[in-house]
This record gives C-alpha cells, sequence and structure tokens, in this order.
C-alpha cells in the first residue's frame, strides 16, 4: 500500500507544469543628507517635509523618511596629506585636526567615531574608527611628511572602508591638492565615494591662485568630489584652518535626512535632484547613487 502511495504522489507531482520560481526585488530606502542655507550662506534648519521636492532620475518621489537635525552616528574618515610639501605647516595642521577631533565628540551622537588615514607614496591607515580622540592625536604627532601624493589612493581605500559602516559617512581630507603618485584615477576614487554615500570636505591648504605654474589638476578634482556628494570644497590659509573645520562641524550638525524608495529600480547610476519650495534657498546634497550600493 505504501508503495502504491508513493507511485501516485510522483505520478502527480510529474503531471505538474514546471513552474519558474518567483523573486521579490526588494525596494531599499535611499538616504539624502541635505544641508539647506540662504542667499548669505547662513544654515536653514527649519523647513517641513512638504517644503521639499525630490527627483530621481527626473521622476518625482514620495518622501518617506524626514528628519530635522539628524543625529545618526557619524563615521568620519579624516585624509591627512603628509607628503614632503606639507611639512612646512604640519605642526599647525595637527593643532587644527586636534581641536576638531575634541570638538566632533564634544558633542552629537555618543555613537559618533573617527579614523585617521595618512597618505604620501603609500596610503595608510593610522588609527581604525574610534571615539578616543587621544589615540588619534597621538598618531599624528609622530608622523613626519614625506614623499609623493597618492591622493586618489586615499580616497579609495577610505570610501571602501567607509561604505562597510552604518549611519552618516563623511570624509574630510586635508591637503595641499597635489596628485602625484596614485594607481588609482581621478573617476575610480569618484566612483567608491559615491557608492560609499561619504559627503566629503576637502581642505586645500594653498589656495589656486596662490601660483599659476602649479599643477591644480587635483585640486579641481576635489572641488568636483565635493559638489558630487554634498559636501563642501575649502581652500583657507594656514591660519584659517581652524574656522573651516569648525564650519564643516556646523554643517554636520544640521543636516536634515531624506529617504525615499525609488519608483524606477536598476542598478546603474541614478542621478538625484532637491528642489525648495523657497527660491531664496539652496540645497546642498550628493547628485546621485549606484542602485546597487544602497544598503
Amino acid at each position: 500500500m505504501k508503495f502504491s502511495i508513493a507511485l501516485f504522489a510522483l505520478a502527480v507531482a510529474s503531471a505538474q507544469p514546471n513552474v519558474p520560481p518567483t523573486f521579490k526585488s526588494e525596494v531599499r530606502l535611499v538616504r539624502l543628507l541635505v544641508n539647506v542655507k540662504n542667499q548669505a550662506g547662513d544654515l536653514i534648519g527649519t523647513l517641513e517635509k512638504d517644503e521639499f521636492s525630490v527627483f530621481d532620475n527626473g521622476v518625482r518621489q514620495d518622501i518617506s523618511v524626514f528628519e530635522h537635525y539628524t543625529t545618526k552616528p557619524l563615521s568620519v574618515s579624516i585624509l591627512v596629506d603628509t607628503s614632503g610639501s606639507t611639512a612646512k605647516d604640519w605642526q599647525l595642521e595637527v593643532k587644527s585636526l586636534t581641536r576638531f577631533l575634541r570638538a566632533l565628540f564634544g558633542a552629537g551622537n555618543e555613537q559618533d567615531s573617527a579614523a585617521l588615514y595618512t597618505f604620501n607614496y603609500d596610503v595608510t591607515m593610522q588609527h581604525d574608527f574610534t571615539r578616543n580622540s587621544r589615540a588619534l592625536e597621538n598618531n599624528l604627532r609622530f608622523i613626519k611628511p614625506e614623499g609623493g601624493t597618492s591622493l586618489y589612493d586615499a580616497i579609495f581605500h577610505a570610501s571602501r572602508d567607509l561604505q562597510r559602516r552604518d549611519g552618516r559617512h563623511v570624509m574630510v581630507i586635508v591637503s595641499d591638492g597635489g596628485n602625484t603618485t596614485s594607481s588609482k584615477a581621478f573617476k575610480d576614487a569618484r566612483e567608491a565615494a559615491q557608492r560609499a554615500d561619504a559627503v566629503m570636505y576637502p581642505i586645500v591648504i594653498v589656495p589656486i591662485t596662490n601660483d599659476a605654474g602649479r599643477n591644480i589638476g587635483g585640486e579641481h578634482a576635489l572641488q568636483t568630489l565635493a559638489s558630487d556628494t554634498g559636501g563642501r570644497w575649502f581652500d583657507p590659509t594656514i591660519a584659517e584652518l581652524g574656522r573651516t573645520f569648525e564650519e564643516i562641524l556646523r554643517d554636520l550638525r544640521a543636516q536634515y535626512m531624506i529617504g525615499y524608495y525609488p519608483k524606477e529600480q536598476s542598478r546603474g547610476f541614478h542621478t538625484v535632484r532637491v528642489d525648495l519650495s523657497r527660491k531664496d534657498l539652496r540645497a546642498q546634497t550628493r547628485t546621485g547613487y549606484y542602485g546597487d550600493a544602497l544598503p
């Protein structure tokens, strides 16, 4: 009897048509970190959700998540140029970075953290992500600037590390803007930063106007990266460096977080635009993302 039942079950199963398995694609949240400023450059943190319009590949999206002054944890990658050309101002850079780290951990989310990278011929992670500002400061004090400048390599590797972390991703770069020894091209660094959703704040200590004979390709690349990722580009004098770090912190403490589920899903690059109902204000956010890089 058992044998007959087994044969019957086998016959029924073989008679059923082969139905291909169905897979349900998961729609992932696109997250935008947005600063809003008026024409004078002042941060505006009082707007409501209905004052924002978000477009993905030109299609208006429905905003599902909206936060004023988001306090999501920060992961801040600090990339410091330690090539020979930075030696003259090194001690002043260290002092400004030390003040920045103490201010970063003095307020905000208790899970905020920072990692320290240096780059010359090579890229070195001097310290992994931590809240111990003293440990980061100690690493800085024992560095001797020398060698070439692998700027794009540093951005590429730091972006890869950021991509594995939760929360908000920020990259602060302190450099003279040169790029002389990278194995990675600008396009590689740019894509890595966009895939990591890293908001970039490049600080070029030597302004472009200081020397008409300098190679300014790296500086222009950093300007592009800041614009593409929703960050800002700075060119302070060494005396203005401390004030620059203060401006970066103000931006980070005044971010809106806007989230939406894209109506059109694809793995490639999506362009993003954020419009405001008030025409006297402007939104500062990333210009796009890769669909296959969403967390």
